[in-house]
């Protein structure tokens, strides 16, 4: 019976510490995938940014792009205005050639 006895004590004596090995081989596995985690994370911020960089140039060609449309038509706008008024006054002198001369 002493020999069971030593046999188990010698036993848990091999195995008491496994616990702690696998807990620590755990924790290191655990910190293995944190990093792993972490680098990924940052990959993604690192390609966010890119893309938020991207935007912002667009944006801003877009704005430029925007702002050149709106000058130009204010400029045909204006063309518009006075082309009017050139056509309002050839009109106004059509209406005052009497109709009398024109029936002949």
């Amino acid at each position: 019976m002493s020999y069971r006895r030593d046999r188990r004590s010698s036993k848990s004596a091999l195995f008491d510490g496994f616990d702690k090995l696998e807990e620590g081989g755990l924790r290191s596995s655990s910190s293995f995938s944190h990093e792993i985690k972490e680098h990924d994370n940052d990959k993604a911020i690192d390609s966010l940014q890119d893309r938020v960089t991207f935007l912002k140039r667009l944006t801003g060609d877009i704005h430029d792009e925007v702002e050149s449309h709106n000058r130009l038509l204010d400029r045909m706008g204006n063309v518009m205005d006075a082309t009017r008024g050139i056509m309002s006054g050839t009109m106004d002198r059509f209406k005052k050639i009497p109709l009398s001369k024109s029936a002949n």
